[in-house]
């Protein structure tokens, strides 16, 4: 998921079909149902349309997916897209790659029975429960749905986790002579106006992770995310923090060479960063280790249902869990794959180094946290 989705090399971002916003009306429903009358809209796995030889047929009638805010260079989303796009001959539209994930839930409700409402989501995992408490969720299991761990995955499969990774802080070495690598070391004079998140973390996924973590590095809990308010309204206050949102583009003028960010982007852009002089260093804060996964979802109204379930096959298949490995992701399958040897492990190697297990707020405390934010984030950073 650095932009209010959380993040996108944007510079590089290869020429991927915009939706045309003059498209209107419903993608014909002969395309998304079988000779015996099953509708992919209504399809709940596979199994229940007829079986993956069908759906593959039914989403090639078909002949495209929407998909929104979904960077090229945001955990190896560029070589998913391809992918998908060869091994199925189907297009993959791609609206407002660096939207955000409330873009992502507006986009659904705002164009709910238009061809070109998005037929995919990936979101925060805030964000995801969040579209599902308001009904815009399709319930699809795919067939690897019963190894996602319990924990990652609605009970309805209306939503599941995809990747994820830990809160990092990504530092230019050539411009900042000490980089930084706790939260506490973030607060230091040296780091005057250099400090910056890749979002407003009251629409961004990895923005939100990035006050989450700073609340559990300054004696705050799941259930409390105000000392993470405090920690910013402190760095804004001592000239630290900056509004500027970092992306690629503020971090190679220098205007952003401190970002707070998940671990796999801050990995993926120091290769990226290489090529252009800039020496991007990468450090897991040991005071405010945040985990948090972004979440997989099937839009109910989908005007291509069949591609859209097709694409969600195809993620959490070996082939599309691997490609996000390969972008210094965690994928959700991961404990599976290393189980049935299926684990790409050259690139499992490379992931940013972490101890201990990963615990994950619930559903209740991330709701929690989301409404601290949005009473408290403006204030804590204004002035």
């Amino acid at each position: 998921m650095f932009q209010p989705r959380t993040a996108v090399l944007t510079g590089s971002l290869a020429v991927v079909a915009a939706l045309a916003l003059s498209a209107c009306g419903a993608a014909p429903d002969n395309a998304s149902t079988t000779s015996d009358g099953k509708n992919a809209a209504t399809a709940t796995s596979a199994a229940d349309f007829g079986g993956m030889d069908a759906l593959v047929k039914a989403a090639k009638k078909e002949g495209t997916l929407h998909a929104i805010a979904l960077p090229r260079d945001w955990a190896n989303y560029g070589a998913l897209i391809d992918g998908f796009q060869k091994k199925y001959g189907i297009k993959i539209e791609v609206e407002n790659p660096d939207g955000s994930s409330q873009d992502e839930i507006n986009a659904v409700t705002s164009r709910k029975g238009q061809n070109r409402a998005p037929d995919v989501l990936d979101l925060g995992s805030s964000f995801a429960l969040s579209a599902a408490q308001q009904g815009l969720l399709a319930p699809y299991k795919v067939t690897a749905y019963d190894d996602i761990p319990d924990s990652q995955k609605d009970a309805q499969a209306r939503w599941y986790n995809d990747y994820g990774g830990y809160v990092s802080i990504g530092c230019d070495a050539k411009r900042v002579k000490n980089c930084p690598s706790t939260f506490a070391d973030l607060l230091k004079p040296e780091y005057k106006g250099q400090v910056a998140l890749n979002g407003n973390p009251t629409k961004s996924g990895s923005a939100f992770g990035g006050v989450y973590a700073a609340a559990l590095a300054n004696g705050g809990s799941f259930d409390d995310m105000q000392p993470g308010l405090d920690f910013f309204a402190k760095l804004k206050k001592n000239g630290n923090y900056t509004p500027v949102e970092s992306t690629p583009a503020t971090v190679e003028k220098g205007e952003t060479p401190i970002s707070i960010d998940w671990d796999y982007l801050n990995a993926g852009y120091a290769d990226e960063f290489k090529s252009k002089g800039v020496d991007w260093k990468v450090a897991v804060p040991t005071d405010g280790q945040f985990s948090q996964f972004y979440s997989q979802a099937v839009n109910k109204d989908a005007p291509h249902p069949a591609a859209a379930r097709l694409w969600q096959e195809y993620l959490y298949s070996a082939e599309g869990q691997n490609l996000w490995l390969a972008g210094y992701a965690r994928p959700a399958l991961m404990p599976a794959m290393e189980k049935a040897g299926t684990l790409d492990k050259t690139a499992a190697a490379k992931l940013p180094q972490v101890s201990g297990t990963p615990t994950f707020p619930t559903e209740a405390q991330q709701s929690k946290a989301k409404e601290v934010l949005a009473q408290g984030w403006a204030k804590a950073v204004s002035g």
